[in-house]
């Protein structure tokens, strides 16, 4: 971990013809302007205060991308670059949350022993953290701190439960700090909640009371157009979609709409002038379509996809945490060995025997189609490419010089 370098103030040298050094500070790091927050005061379980449960977190403001540079005192950290994370926990994770990674998963074999994925190996020893996705527990939860995770890319947030004190780990929202306060409500709607709502469901006022960035709902209790991440995709299972760094889903519909065309076993058809309308039973695959819809709620992907989910699954409410992660530089090849990060050597640098672009005399494949290590053709729209269908039964007679008379020609 790089560290502020120490001024030499009043250093005091064991040779009597130099005199003691008085010099200024050097910073290690470029400074960066930042609001500068509160204090965050110690949680203290018996002053906790149920009303803040029921408080929107604070809004913050929106710096943009920053990113912290350092002075090239050495080559490896000339162009580094790492997104300011200052409120990040500086000391070690809880250890019963947590268990050594050790064996095949550090260098890319399966359980044969055989290298499965390529250029992994070697990496600091880490632990892993049990991570909570499904986030079953209800009542209010104190977010502790927000930790790094070096299993992953975006951050997690240590909660403890304000009814049985337990400790647990979840991915972190964008902008959650300690101190803040969220809920889950994957085991129901609680019963004070009811009650504000007098006895029935309001969804303007389940909507202002619930959906707020960190908290986990079913995805039909969250409002239409909301940011969510951590998107599960089977009822009663954990989070799958949406779980890297500044990653998102939007909600975009859901099968209300199609409530009442359900218990409609019929459809209304115009007929010609003068005629009246007639109905007519719905087919069953137009049934087994609305049945389908009524059950599932539709999200968009950031890459465009657009998926049905089934509308029991988890989500929690906002953007996954670091979005500034994809535009940090390591500085250096030890960085990425570090992160169990072998290098990849190109094919045309290889010998004869390891490759089949290798070998040569110069910067040649010996004129040989794309292949991977194993001689399956690769690029070049292999197996991408639409066959064209040719239709052999027709046959298009040649005309040679059709429309153009030379001499000397017919």
């Amino acid at each position: 971990m790089l560290q502020v370098r120490m001024a030499l103030t009043g250093l005091r040298l064991p040779f009597r013809c130099l005199p003691s050094l008085s010099l200024p500070a050097r910073a290690y790091s470029t400074t960066i302007n930042q609001t500068e927050r509160p204090p965050q005061q110690e949680s203290n379980p018996s002053n906790f205060d149920p009303s803040i449960a029921f408080a929107p977190p604070p809004t913050r403001e929106d710096t943009g991308v920053l990113l912290r540079s350092y002075k090239p005192h050495t080559p490896g950290i000339r162009h580094l670059r790492r997104p300011v994370n200052d409120h990040l926990w500086k000391g070690r994770p809880v250890q019963k949350l947590t268990f050594p990674k050790r064996g095949h998963g550090k260098g890319g074999r399966n359980h044969t022993g055989r290298v499965t994925i390529r250029h992994r190996g070697g990496g600091h020893k880490r632990r892993i953290r049990t991570v909570d996705f499904s986030r079953i527990a209800p009542g209010p939860h104190l977010v502790e701190r927000i930790e790094h995770d070096p299993g992953r890319s975006a951050h997690i947030a240590l909660l403890r439960s304000q009814q049985t004190q337990r400790l647990s780990y979840i991915l972190a929202a964008e902008g959650m700090r300690a101190g803040d306060v969220v809920q889950s409500y994957m085991s129901g709607i609680p019963e004070d909640l009811w009650k504000s709502m007098g006895g029935a469901v309001d969804p303007g006022v389940l909507a202002a009371r619930t959906a707020w960035r960190g908290n986990c709902l079913p995805l039909h209790m969250i409002p239409i157009g909301t940011l969510v991440f951590n998107v599960g995709l089977y009822a009663g299972k954990g989070g799958q979609l949406c779980r890297s760094a500044g990653s998102f889903a939007t909600v975009i519909a859901k099968g209300g709409d199609f409530q009442g065309r359900a218990n409609d076993t019929s459809r209304t058809q115009a007929g010609g002038p003068g005629t009246e309308e007639e109905k007519k039973p719905l087919s069953q695959r137009e049934k087994q379509k609305i049945e389908r819809a009524t059950q599932h709620v539709t999200i968009r992907l950031q890459s465009g996809e657009v998926r049905l989910i089934h509308k029991d699954c988890c989500a929690t409410v906002g953007v996954a945490s670091n979005p500034n992660h994809q535009y940090s530089q390591l500085g250096k090849a030890g960085r990425s060995r570090w992160l169990n990060i072998r290098p990849t050597v190109r094919g045309l640098a290889m010998n004869a025997a390891d490759h089949p672009h290798g070998g040569g005399r110069g910067k040649s494949k010996g004129n040989v189609d794309p292949k991977s290590p194993w001689g399956i053709p690769t690029k070049s729209g292999y197996k991408t490419r639409p066959k064209w269908k040719v239709n052999k039964a027709v046959v298009v007679p040649r005309v040679r010089n059709q429309g153009k008379r030379r001499r000397g020609y017919s």
